[in-house]
């Protein structure tokens, strides 16, 4: 537990000295499914989550859609993309949203003057590659009641009813099968 509350405790101070550069930068508001960017456009800007919450995703061949960061406020969009010339995934708002927008060689050109900024950059980005990597660990699990455990172990918890969509795209599983465990679940235990 001590482990858990320092490192929680590092991850907002490098938030905290990320989130400074953004200080300045040009807010942008998203409505509810409006896309901040798609991919193979151009990286032109990195942005930072003020308020709401964005999905970095994907779709799949299948037509299912794939979260792969559900970035909420204080959370940098597509942290990679400050090394690419061309978003990879599309960034939509999942509820009503403030981004704010960073020219991409500002962020850059910050990040070269400032060695305490850059490392916690690249803290950052570990942090991220982690919770990828913690991620396609739960995706790989063969049924839709052991992604669900994996991810309620690490200390989710489900939303609203009505957002319950947002987790079944985190799991990398339909909707209707995220539905169908949560009902027999809720059989099981009716306090669910």
């Amino acid at each position: 537990m001590l482990q858990r509350n320092a490192e929680s405790h590092m991850i907002t101070i490098m938030q905290k000295s990320i989130s400074l550069l953004f200080q300045d930068a040009r807010d942008t508001g998203l409505a509810p499914g409006e896309t901040l960017f798609a991919a193979a456009e151009e990286v032109a800007n990195i942005f930072m989550v003020r308020s709401g919450r964005v999905h970095l995703q994907r779709h799949t061949t299948h037509g299912a859609h794939m979260v792969l960061q559900n970035a909420g406020p204080g959370a940098v969009v597509a942290e990679a993309s400050a090394y690419s010339s061309r978003y990879h995934c599309d960034a939509v708002a999942a509820e009503e949203s403030v981004v704010a927008g960073l020219p991409k060689e500002r962020f850059l050109s910050a990040l070269a003057d400032d060695p305490a900024l850059a490392e916690s950059w690249s803290a950052l980005l570990a942090r991220s590659v982690q919770a990828a990597r913690l991620r396609s660990e739960i995706r790989s699990l063969p049924r839709v009641a052991d992604r669900l455990d994996a991810w309620l172990g690490e200390g989710n918890a489900l939303p609203e009813k009505g957002r319950w969509q947002d987790v079944a795209a985190e799991l990398g599983i339909t909707r209707e099968a995220l539905y169908r465990e949560l009902s027999r679940r809720r059989t099981n235990d009716p306090s669910l």
